[in-house]
């Protein structure tokens, strides 16, 4: 039997950027909206010249049967 995987919509998705350069450690913690996390990167860099971030999307799946 063949399965099928697919972002679940209801699960939501969060957003979270860290901060990578050396030894600083910031990072935006979860959050439910692409543009708050993106907003704290921007407000970070003003804040400290830091321009290098990870950026982490999260989101829920479902398996299903394909067959």
């Amino acid at each position: 039997m063949s399965h099928a995987i697919r972002h679940a919509p209801e699960g939501g998705m969060t957003f979270e950027v860290f901060c990578t350069a050396y030894g600083c450690g910031a990072e935006s913690g979860r959050q439910d909206q692409q543009e708050a996390a993106q907003d704290w990167a921007l407000r970070h860099t003003g804040r400290t010249g830091h321009d290098l971030f990870r950026r982490v999307v999260t989101d829920h799946a479902r398996v299903t049967s394909a067959g």
